[in-house]
C-alpha cells in the first residue's frame, strides 16, 4: 500500500481489497468440515410443549452419525434443543446444568425461567468470537416452565447466533430443515382442521414425526424418521409437572 493513500471502507473490505482471506477461511482451508447438528423444533400442544430433534450430525456432505441426542434436559423443568456445532452446544448445556444445580442447592430454590433464558443468552454472547469466525455457531431452542409469571406454564424461546432471545407463542424451529418445519407448523396452526396447540399427545407425536420425515425429504442434513428401520427422533414433553422422555417404542406406536 503506497504511503499517503487514503483508506476507505471497513476492515473486512480492506482485507478483501488486498486479497487477504478472513481468519475463518485461513483456519479452515484444507481442514475437514465442521460437524453440524440439525434439525430441532418445539411446539405447543394440549398438554404443554413437545421438543423434537432428529439424530443426524453432518460434516459438509458427509453423514457423521445418526445417533446424536440434540434435546437435552438441563434440570427438572427446562430443556435445550441444539442446532449447530455439537462440541460448542454440548459444552453450553453442561455449563447450564451445573449453574442451575448450583443455584438450586445454594439458594434452596430453582432459578427463575427469566434468569435461565438470560443465562443461555449470555453463553451465546460469550461465543460471539467463535461465531464471527464461523468455527462454533450454535442456534438453540429453549423451553422451560414459568411458575411465577402472569401466564404460568411451559414456554418456548429461540435465539440467534449472537444471543438475542425471543419468546415464541406457538412454535420455534432451528437448523437446516427448519424452514420446511416452520412453514408446515404455520399452515397447520392457521388453516389445519386440528391445530397443533389443540392436539393430544399421540396426535402431536405423530405430527412431529411426520414433520421430520417431510423435512428429510427436502434436506439431506436432516435425519428424518423411518419406522421400518427403527430410526426415530429424540423427543421430550414438557408440562407443568416436569419433563418426560418419549422412547422409540412409544414413537413406533404413534406411527402404527
Amino acid at each position: 500500500m503506497s504511503a499517503g493513500r487514503p483508506i476507505a471502507g471497513d476492515f473486512l473490505s480492506l482485507l478483501a481489497d488486498h486479497s487477504i482471506p478472513p481468519i475463518s477461511a485461513r483456519m479452515t482451508e484444507g481442514a475437514p468440515a465442521q460437524t453440524q447438528g440439525t434439525t430441532v423444533f418445539a411446539f405447543a400442544f394440549s398438554e404443554g410443549v413437545m421438543i423434537v430433534g432428529d439424530r443426524r450430525a453432518t460434516a459438509g456432505n458427509v453423514i457423521v452419525t445418526d445417533t446424536v441426542d440434540k434435546v437435552i434436559e438441563l434440570d427438572s423443568s427446562s430443556v435445550l434443543a441444539i442446532a449447530g456445532v455439537p462440541a460448542t452446544a454440548f459444552e453450553m448445556a453442561r455449563v447450564l446444568q451445573t449453574s442451575f444445580e448450583y443455584y438450586r442447592r445454594s439458594q434452596l430454590q430453582a432459578l427463575s425461567l427469566a434468569a435461565k433464558v438470560r443465562a443461555l443468552a449470555r453463553l451465546l454472547r460469550d461465543n460471539v468470537p467463535m461465531t464471527v469466525q464461523g468455527l462454533g455457531i450454535v442456534v438453540p431452542i429453549f423451553a422451560g416452565v414459568d411458575r411465577h409469571g402472569e401466564n404460568p406454564g411451559p414456554k418456548i424461546f429461540f435465539y440467534d447466533a449472537l444471543g438475542a432471545q425471543f419468546q415464541a407463542v406457538d412454535f420455534a424451529a432451528s437448523g437446516s430443515g427448519s424452514m420446511t418445519i416452520r412453514s408446515v407448523l404455520r399452515f397447520q396452526e392457521k388453516h389445519g382442521e386440528t391445530k397443533p396447540s389443540r392436539m393430544t399427545r399421540a396426535e402431536a407425536g405423530r405430527f412431529a414425526l411426520r414433520l421430520l420425515m417431510t423435512a428429510a425429504e427436502l434436506d439431506s442434513a436432516t435425519g428424518g424418521v423411518n419406522p421400518a428401520t427403527r430410526s426415530f427422533a429424540t423427543i421430550r414433553v414438557l408440562t407443568d409437572g416436569g419433563i418426560e422422555a418419549v422412547d422409540d417404542e412409544a414413537q413406533a406406536a404413534w406411527m402404527a
